[in-house]
């Protein structure tokens, strides 16, 4: 009777995550308009293989797209198949894949060691303020995260020092999800993987129980899973979309790609404000010594695999030359596992929360709060800063004008008062009710931060070309956007009829339909575009863009 009311325990809280992670992350899915590049290039593509009808080949501009695989397309695709092609369709596989992976963390943590800790974990990463972002986006890598996190996972538990299986399942299903993550973003995938394995042992001197139908198991269904689309377009004739995908990889590890450079410690940082609370709660774990009051054998060895997971992405990707905020984000698993940890130790009166580590929430939460209390007021601030700079562009982005409503600025309040009674929680040795505070805080922050802020900060940014884009969706017309950008063709719905030869087609050939240009605000590249385009009439501009025509 006992175990029968274990696993009816387990199911009512998997139930109560599923419900509480659909309130978190569904709502507002499409509240906001697509954001270049990413979320508009994955949309796009989705949105083309509808039109198109090819759902093999990765197109934009119903033009061969080789930088990524097409699973998460997929699934954008099935989405946008119930709910029309629009931004909550482009985001909803995400929401799911939040639901999924909080689902799995509170199985994972509970397996590994009772319910509280797995309620622990999942608690870490739901409100940490990237980690709760994501699964309201329309990136890809949410999904490319959680299947290398599970490939890892049943890895783990292969090499366990107490496994009596022959592994062979484990083994399988480790390849099967390192698979599925090639599929979603490419041979980075198993990078991860292979460079983690390396190191573990590394450490564990070359030591490992396998056997070589272990090794034909994992390699044959890595290469069916992570290879199947592959091999599908090479037996369409695609030998060269392959060829083309293969050198892009090499050209984004070796080359800032796409304008996205940075400096040598990006991810260090990223990870630092990003991953808040869990990655300032984490920081007592890096230090040497640390499992010696750990008794299990079983937390000791995932720690292990976790920490090694964590410096390697932390590290591939400080040397990768292209920096973009989302590569380190593999990074979330590991480093709200060490949090968790390090919090189910607080509770069992095995650590204390240090005084620098009070000192690092206190202080990066009076930041949070500066930040989301001033941006409310820029209308009334933009006289004062204005002056100061001298980017067209950037100035008449800030000509737009936002409506807050009023109320935003309280959310930091919250944030800060929610910090300041779980110091004194912990004070009064209160640690379980002190966490339960912390993360109702920290969840009505990001919630409401989430909801509220990126709505209003798109009107300085992209509102007005999107608005344009889609006023133009149902006329039979060019557009020619002379800035690197997606969102025409998502936004205006671009046919494969509404094709052109060339921009010189359209800057001087005899054209059947209105052409329409868009570019950001710049005195010089406008007045030469004009002198290379006499015929173009200027239509109007709006908040940093400039928008003209030729008929």
């Amino acid at each position: 009777m006992k175990k029968i009311r274990i696993k009816s325990s387990h199911s009512y809280i998997l139930i109560a995550i599923a419900a509480i992670s659909a309130i978190l992350f569904i709502p507002g899915l499409g509240a906001v308009h697509l954001f270049d590049w990413d979320e508009l290039n994955f949309a796009e593509s989705a949105r083309e293989m509808i039109v198109s009808g090819d759902y093999l080949r990765v197109q934009i501009d119903y033009i061969a797209f080789w930088e990524k695989p097409p699973f998460f397309i997929w699934l954008q695709v099935l989405s946008m198949k119930m709910f029309g092609i629009n931004e909550f369709a482009a985001r909803f596989p995400n929401a799911v894949c939040g639901i999924v992976t909080l689902m799995v963390l509170y199985g994972i943590g509970s397996r590994l060691k009772n319910q509280r800790f797995g309620l622990i974990w999942t608690l870490a990463y739901m409100v940490s303020l990237l980690p709760f972002f994501y699964f309201k986006s329309g990136i890809i890598d949410p999904w490319f995260n959680l299947f290398i996190f599970l490939g890892i996972y049943f890895f783990i538990r292969f090499t366990a020092p107490h496994n009596a299986t022959n592994g062979l399942k484990q083994v399988a299903l480790s390849a099967f999800f390192i698979g599925l993550a090639v599929l979603t973003k490419g041979p980075v995938g198993l990078l991860i993987f292979l460079l983690t394995f390396a190191v573990y042992l590394l450490f564990k001197r070359f030591k490992l129980r396998c056997n070589w139908r272990q090794v034909v198991l994992f390699s044959v269904t890595t290469a069916f899973v992570g290879g199947f689309w592959y091999l599908l377009l090479w037996l369409h004739g695609g030998s060269e979309l392959i060829t083309e995908f293969i050198n892009y990889q090499i050209r984004l590890f070796t080359t800032p790609d796409a304008g996205h450079g940075g400096f040598l410690l990006y991810h260090f940082v990223i990870l630092f404000f990003g991953v808040f609370p869990a990655s300032i709660l984490a920081l007592p774990v890096f230090r040497r010594n640390v499992l010696q009051t750990e008794s299990s054998e079983e937390i000791k060895h995932f720690f292990h695999w976790q920490m090694i997971t964590f410096w390697v992405v932390l590290i591939l990707f400080t040397i990768v030359t292209t920096k973009i905020v989302h590569y380190s984000s593999m990074c979330y698993f590991p480093l709200t596992f060490l949090a968790a940890w390090q919090i189910d130790r607080i509770f069992e009166h095995k650590a204390t929360v240090p005084r620098y580590v009070k000192t690092l929430l206190l202080s990066v939460t009076i930041l949070l709060t500066a930040l989301v209390g001033t941006l409310p007021f820029i209308d009334r601030l933009k006289p004062l800063f204005m002056p100061l700079i001298d980017d067209e562009f950037t100035c008449g982005n800030l000509e737009a004008v936002s409506n807050w409503i009023g109320f935003e600025p309280l959310l930091g309040i919250i944030l800060l008062c929610g910090i300041v009674y779980f110091f004194q929680l912990i004070k009064k040795e209160k640690t379980q009710k002190a966490f339960i505070a912390l993360a109702c805080a920290c969840v009505f922050f990001i919630g409401g931060v989430i909801y509220t802020y990126p709505l209003q900060v798109e009107k300085y940014t992209q509102n007005a070309v999107v608005e344009f884009y889609r006023e133009k969706a149902t006329e039979d017309c060019y557009i020619h956007p002379l800035f690197y950008t997606y969102a025409h063709y998502f936004y205006a719905g671009k046919m494969p009829e509404d094709q052109y030869e060339s921009e010189s087609f359209l800057r001087y050939g005899k054209i059947d339909k209105p052409a329409y240009y868009v570019m950001r605000k710049d005195a010089n590249r406008i007045a030469q575009f004009l002198s290379e385009t006499p015929e173009a009439q200027l239509l109007y501009e709006k908040n940093g863009f400039v928008f003209f025509v030729r008929k």
